[in-house]
């Protein structure tokens, strides 16, 4: 036993779900799409990046064999055999959300449905908006609809400031998300009007309530800040964060993770706005975890910033420069230590619409005394998590197999 750290890529699906098709998702492909789009030009930008997409680190860890594995992506004859144990990893719980990828991933899969809204405008019960309006004390709400997040707050910021009314809307996700600006309606107040609709979406089964503040004063200035926060239900079970935490081990929480189990087992949070910053609380993490302890961060720039937003380039660069700090982190990596780099779904920036898109991830493990080879294609995302408890020396959960312990996968 020694540490553990787990760093989730948000979004950085391989492809390859065999239900995809039932989540209308059929030939999504986070990774191979991207591949194909740098390789063609449309993953070029002037100033952001050129050409073929370069990811060496995340290469050499086993990232195109896993996808090749899981979606049939061509390994180049230049690549050579990786350094740790790689493969993919399937999702069974019943969305393809942000909490259902999570908490599976953490042990936990998610076999209940969860409440959704309609796409109908307005998109929300005329009930939930006036119990919002009155015991809040707003002059009424904005939006009501489906909507990317960036495009409503374009559309609505204005009249926002004007108004005081917040801007509400969803997505296909289990999901009500409430932008407001910072200091014209005030972050403490977003907050608290944040609490307010989870306590009056529980009967809903809704999964998150996510608090967006921005700034600026124009529609062509306003930008979301890292100030977001997300209110979710807590997870059905005990996770692997739970386990640890009941242990005595220390689990430090970067970005969103805290949020996202709804502050459940977690020992501690440390925020950080994009992917960068969080790349550098990770590695001060690393340095403070002592023997036993778990480091769990969520890399949230791929989803929300370049997936949702279709934006290839974008989301290229930022696998490129996250490829570039990666030695960053193997470097601190002690004898007996474990290093799991995964993620939660897909959001294929080639795809239709603006949602997760429902993929098998890669599952990317190294340690310095770790041995190498295919770990073939885990059937749950559990796997990871109950590798984790393995490596960390603490009883199995209820869900998943350790692939530490020569459990059996298929190809």
């Amino acid at each position: 036993m020694s540490r553990a750290f787990l760093f989730v890529l948000d979004s950085f699906g391989i492809g390859g779900a065999p239900d995809a098709a039932a989540f209308g998702d059929a030939g999504a492909t986070t990774f191979g799409h991207i591949i194909d789009a740098c390789a063609d030009g449309r993953g070029d930008k002037d100033g952001l990046r050129a050409g073929p997409l370069m990811l060496p680190n995340l290469t050499s860890l086993g990232l195109v064999h896993a996808a090749n594995l899981a979606s049939g992506v061509k390994i180049p004859p230049s690549v050579a055999a990786p350094i740790g144990l790689w493969g993919a990893a399937e999702e069974v719980s019943n969305g393809k959300d942000t909490p259902s990828g999570h908490w599976e991933i953490a042990g936990v899969p998610v076999t209940f449905n969860w409440g959704y809204f309609p796409r109908t405008i307005p998109t929300f019960p005329e009930t939930l908006i006036a119990d919002a309006v009155r015991r809040a004390g707003l002059p009424g709400v904005l939006g009501n609809k489906h909507a990317s997040g960036t495009e409503v707050i374009e559309e609505y910021g204005e009249e926002h400031i004007r108004s005081g009314k917040p801007i509400f809307y969803t997505s296909t996700d289990s999901v009500i998300q409430i932008a407001a600006h910072e200091q014209h309606f005030g972050l403490d107040r977003l907050y608290a009007l944040c609490t307010l609709v989870r306590e009056l979406v529980d009967p809903l089964n809704i999964g998150r309530v996510i608090a967006r503040p921005f700034v600026g004063e124009t529609r062509q200035t306003f930008e979301r800040t890292g100030n977001r926060r997300d209110y979710s239900v807590p997870p059905p079970e005990p996770t692997l964060l739970d386990r640890l935490t009941d242990a005595g081990r220390t689990v430090i929480a970067i970005g969103k993770i805290g949020d996202i189990y709804a502050h459940k087992g977690v020992s501690q949070v440390r925020k950080a706005n994009g992917n960068m910053a969080l790349f550098d609380e990770t590695l001060i993490a690393m340095d403070d975890a002592q023997d036993g302890d778990l480091v769990f961060t969520n890399f949230v720039d791929f989803d929300m910033l370049y997936g949702h937003r279709r934006d290839v380039p974008g989301y290229a660069a930022a696998l490129e420069a996250f490829d570039r700090r990666l030695p960053e982190a193997m470097a601190k990596l002690r004898t007996g230590d474990l290093l799991i780099l995964t993620a939660d779904h897909g959001c294929d920036p080639t795809f239709k619409g603006t949602d997760h898109t429902r993929e098998r991830v890669p599952v990317l493990c190294f340690g310095p005394d770790l041995p190498h080879g295919s770990l073939g294609i885990r059937t749950t995302f559990a796997d990871i998590g109950e590798t984790v408890a393995a490596h960390l020396g603490i009883a199995p959960g209820l869900h998943g197999k350790s692939f530490l312990r020569g459990t059996a996968s298929h190809a």
